[in-house]
């Protein structure tokens, strides 16, 4: 099914380890994991940063911006909750990684809630520190300019 390079395969692997069997089998890339019209949402968004990416197709436009700012080198699954119905989750993790620019640090914890339909993500809402992002990568103009294309 994977017809899009696969920015994050850490972050795949990891939904894939969390979500198991409420994901689709061949579900194998991140994007391959998501509805047409997934509602990508960050309630702990960066001042004047996104808030929302709505559809794939905006999703693997803004995938690749991200991979410009940091590199992941690993991710770790603290907890997965699963309702009965495998139609909603809630995800704890961490991610070990570092700034391109410079090199600086970016170790972020991470709970994502999400809601699944017919085996793919169709709503992922990303709660992070908005506070590491802003100290590993030079402030949020710096962040919103790459994310942004401003």
């Amino acid at each position: 099914m994977t017809t899009n390079p696969d920015h994050f395969p850490s972050l795949s692997a990891l939904l894939r380890q969390g979500l198991g069997d409420a994901l689709l089998p061949d579900a194998a890339g991140l994007l391959d994991m998501m509805t047409d019209d997934v509602s990508f949402e960050f309630p702990f968004a960066l001042p004047n940063g996104l808030t929302v990416i709505q559809g794939k197709a905006e999703l693997a436009d803004y995938l690749p911006k991200v991979g410009e700012l940091f590199t992941i080198e690993a991710m770790t699954l603290d907890r997965a909750i699963l309702s009965a119905d495998g139609r909603h989750a809630v995800l704890e993790f961490t991610s070990k990684a570092h700034a391109n620019k410079d090199g600086a640090r970016y170790d972020q914890t991470y709970v994502s809630v999400i809601d699944l339909r017919d085996g793919l993500i169709a709503r992922y809402r990303d709660y992070w520190n908005p506070l590491v992002v802003l100290s590993s990568a030079g402030g949020p103009e710096a962040v919103n300019a790459v994310l942004k294309n401003a």
